[in-house]
């Protein structure tokens, strides 16, 4: 199995160790990485302000760069979701287009999914509280959302399960918006930033240690937050919880 790692243009940035984190995990579980030089930003941010058209080139340059792979696999909830469901019509490459949304995964969802991992075994001693993110859980389906009313179901629990002396606090609001939402947060900053207060608070009053997620964009925009109002807690990616549990 030939796995190409997307990696999103902010990870690569700002939070580097993330990559990693998922590349080390991967080959953990018996896969054949491959990180594609060529790869560059998805398009998402320019389609999120309104200039779909805009990121034809972007599309472009992700569909030749990662049609070759068996799968596609980002840490990243929001840019799988734009892929799959809001790239442009690539006409010429229709068929290479559909193919690549196909086979392009979540890191949680590529676990569960298509590795069929079950649970991770390892140990990682901390109370942590897990964010999921709109496009994760409401996009990809990763988890089960309050407002269907339907069965609770979650990818990255079920991953958890297994892991000794890891503590996964019961959220007041588990599946609320943090206030990021990619440009969002800079054409709405007051409702964006009260957004996040909001959702930090939900995981301070149940005294997590760590706050997890599977979009390192929420947690980014959470813990420049809870900095900025030295709330003392710590952030740390979904993929990086599971590669230190089984070190």
């Amino acid at each position: 199995m030939e796995v190409a790692l997307f990696i999103p243009c902010y990870i690569d940035q700002f939070y580097p160790h993330v990559g990693k984190a998922t590349l080390e995990l991967l080959e953990k579980l018996g896969c054949i990485v491959t990180y594609p030089m060529d790869q560059t930003c998805c398009g998402q941010p320019m389609a999120n302000s309104g200039f779909e058209r805009d990121t034809e080139g972007t599309t472009r340059q992700f569909l030749e760069t990662f049609k070759g792979f068996d799968y596609i696999v980002a840490p990243s909830g929001s840019c799988v979701l734009h892929i799959k469901e809001h790239q442009p019509k690539m006409g010429d490459l229709s068929k290479v287009q559909k193919e690549v949304q196909s086979k392009i995964f979540e890191l949680s969802e590529f676990l569960t999914d298509v590795l069929k991992v079950g649970t991770i075994k390892g140990s990682f001693p901390h109370r942590i509280g897990f964010h999921s993110s709109c496009h994760g859980q409401r996009g990809l389906r990763l988890s089960s959302s309050s407002e269907l009313n339907e069965t609770p179901f979650s990818k990255a629990m079920d991953l958890f399960a297994g892991i000794e002396d890891l503590e996964v606090v019961n959220l007041t609001r588990k599946d609320e918006c943090c206030g990021f939402g990619g440009t969002f947060a800079v054409s709405e900053e007051a409702l964006s930033v009260q957004m996040g207060k909001d959702r930090l608070s939900d995981h301070l009053e149940h005294q997590v240690e760590i706050i997890c997620g599977g979009d390192t964009s929420c947690l980014m925009h959470l813990q420049g937050i809870a900095e900025r109002n030295h709330k003392p807690v710590k952030f740390m990616h979904l993929a990086e919880i599971l590669n230190q549990a089984i070190s």
